[in-house]
């Protein structure tokens, strides 16, 4: 496990409550992570294989078609795109077991958590298991629609668009989007704001090597574009208009009963990376949520801002939450070459130009300077380090 990691004692962990943020992994193409372990430990066999086969069973209703988690799990068999339900359902049912054992076999109330955030698929866990919906509940929009976000995902890549220099003009990258869809010859979009240098673009066709060759019109010579080799599903993007994905989700949602009046933990949408969720916006979030970017760094910063000292990571595998905190983190660190960073000021970040994007934001965003001293839990690594004997 990396040094950036912490293990703590369940004593320190639940002390620590208030000052902890939740964050909920979504939809990779690998998915099992520690999940067949877990299973296969006495202690929370009972909750992991209770979550699978409710799961399995709902998955089993909505697609009719036979899933099997538990036999998936156990035979270390990855859901593949062309599995995408039993993904969906594998990731959701493995958070929601990750919560119920810290309730049970650690004394960890989670409610009692400073806030929540999840990307892509894991804000619906946060809001589910923040008490507004059932498991069931949380897996019947995505899963109703999963078959429509694989056959988009047919012909969408992935591009990600970063910069050695300065932040990002998000307008100039969303300006170009629009230029290239305008062609008529595939969608293009931004799907996820990752950092002010560096966006997930998804584009339909050949749009983003279209996107590639045009952006020093635009764009200046320090940014740069990776294409992902792997097929995505197009949310957060406007190319799921072409299923009529929201407008079906938001008719779904009409029909699902909501919880209580708020989610507990608050639940900070990746929509803006702000706005919690309660009970008179909370189907308007998640409509809005299959077609609009992921802010995960709006989300970070407000986490940063709230004061919290610790980040539980949860689902199987985590990696794009913890990735972007560590590299924030290691920039930081780098970026005042050794100073203090608990009396750091204006004078001391003025000249900084490692990387023009954040010695720009430090002087401003100042909350950034907490990056270095927050503690990650990765909580399947942590159960399994706790588990009782």
């Amino acid at each position: 496990m990396n040094d950036f990691f912490a293990v703590p004692l369940p004593d320190e962990l639940r002390a620590g409550l208030r000052g902890t943020a939740l964050a909920f992994r979504g939809y990779n193409v690998t998915n099992l992570g520690r999940s067949s372990e877990l299973l296969a430990h006495p202690a929370y066999a009972p909750v992991v294989k209770q979550y699978l086969t409710e799961a399995s069973r709902i998955c089993s209703e909505l697609t009719d078609k036979k899933t099997e988690l538990l036999r998936r799990v156990r035979e270390g068999r990855e859901a593949s795109l062309r599995n995408y339900a039993e993904a969906l359902a594998l990731v959701v049912a493995m958070e929601f077991a990750h919560m119920r054992i810290l309730r049970d076999q650690f004394d960890i109330d989670v409610s009692q958590a400073r806030l929540a955030f999840g990307y892509s698929l894991g804000e619906l866990s946060a809001v589910g298991t923040g008490g507004l919906f059932s498991l069931e509940d949380v897996l019947t929009v995505p899963i109703r629609l999963a078959g429509d976000c694989v056959a988009l995902a047919q012909d969408v890549t992935m591009g990600i668009i970063f910069s050695r220099g300065p932040a990002l003009v998000e307008d100039d990258v969303h300006r170009l989007c629009l230029r290239i869809t305008a062609e008529g010859r595939g969608v293009v979009a931004i799907s996820a704001v990752l950092s002010p240098n560096s966006l997930l673009l998804l584009g339909q066709r050949a749009s983003i090597r279209r996107f590639a060759k045009l952006m020093y019109d635009l764009l200046p010579r320090a940014v740069h574009l990776r294409i992902n080799p792997h097929r995505w599903p197009p949310l957060h993007t406007p190319i799921v208009w072409q299923r009529n994905i929201p407008n079906r989700a938001g008719v779904m949602l009409q029909n699902i009963p909501i919880g209580p009046t708020a989610a507990t933990p608050e639940v900070v949408t990746l929509i803006d990376g702000k706005t919690r969720y309660g009970e008179l916006n909370t189907r308007d979030l998640l409509q809005r949520w299959s077609d609009h970017p992921q802010r995960l760094w709006d989300a970070v910063y407000e986490t940063l801002s709230a004061k919290v000292t610790n980040v539980i990571h949860i689902g199987p595998e985590p990696n794009l939450i913890p990735a972007t905190f560590k590299r924030l983190s290691d920039n930081v660190r780098q970026q005042v070459s050794g100073r203090s960073l608990g009396s750091i000021g204006r004078r001391a970040v003025s000249g900084m130009a490692r990387r023009p994007w954040l010695g720009a934001l430090l002087p401003t965003k100042t909350s950034l300077f907490r990056a270095p001293h927050l503690r990650h839990v990765i909580l399947e690594d942590w159960l399994l380090a706790r588990a009782p004997d």
